[in-house]
């Protein structure tokens, strides 16, 4: 399925990336090429005329949850969590300038030193100016996934779509990588997503998209230039709308 009609009419987006995005085939951590690739494909995306905000996790270095079941609290474990996705957010500005595209990583989480502080005005401006705006730090606050922290920016920014990048090509009856007959949906509503229990994202982050009429476009990030085509129609996704 491509859906190509509606994502033409898409002026502004937010891309939700993994922190394992970001490591390729390692285990933790930063993988050159792969950075490279995601980079590459930000700055292709942003050429299409489109605006791009990107919402990128820490899981490649440090998820919260997991660091809560280590014996952190949970509100400790999650500011880590925050300020391992500032890490992916700098090393993603600096990969898509180095693709000749101006980027801007802005942080929910105060650290003027090292990067610009996130607010709704300051990201809009960013967007204006054609620059790829990075937004880490999750939502600033523990007990917030960076999914929702995703359905947040997007309904903060008037974004037409979030695109969740995952390493399957859409939303799946159940995991394909466990089952081989799960199916793939070709549409979803987010009423239906939250009472099918499935997992691609979270319940808050599907009801706050819900609430603001945003559609989620659910592809595969495996493959080089994704997010250009997927905003081009031209890749096989699951389309979740209101």
């Amino acid at each position: 399925m491509t859906n190509s009609s509606p994502r033409k009419k898409w002026k502004r987006v937010v891309v939700k990336l993994s922190g394992e995005a970001l490591m390729g085939e390692g285990t933790h951590g930063l993988d050159a090429a792969t950075l490279s690739r995601l980079a590459k494909d930000l700055a292709a995306a942003a050429a299409q005329g489109v605006e791009v905000a990107v919402v990128v996790g820490g899981g490649n270095f440090f998820r919260g949850v997991q660091g809560a079941g280590k014996g952190l609290e949970r509100a400790r474990a999650d500011a880590i969590g925050m300020l391992a996705t500032v890490m992916n957010g700098l090393a993603l500005e600096q990969a898509i300038e180095n693709e000749g595209r101006p980027a801007r990583a802005l942080s929910a989480i105060p650290m003027p030193s090292i990067c610009e502080i996130y607010t709704r005005d300051r990201a809009l401006r960013h967007l204006a100016k054609g620059r790829v705006v990075i937004c880490s730090g999750g939502t600033g606050n523990p007990f917030f996934t960076t999914d929702t922290g995703a359905a947040l920016r997007a309904a903060e920014l008037n974004a037409d779509a979030i695109l969740k990048a995952t390493q399957v090509d859409g939303v799946y009856t159940a995991d394909p990588k466990r089952d081989p007959t799960a199916r793939r949906y070709e549409t979803l509503t987010h009423d239906e997503a939250i009472a099918r229990n499935l997992g691609v994202m979270d319940t808050a982050a599907f009801a706050l998209a819900r609430e603001n009429a945003i559609p989620i476009v659910v592809f595969s990030i495996r493959e080089a230039g994704a997010i250009a085509a997927t905003l081009r129609g031209e890749t096989r996704a699951t389309l979740v709308t209101p």
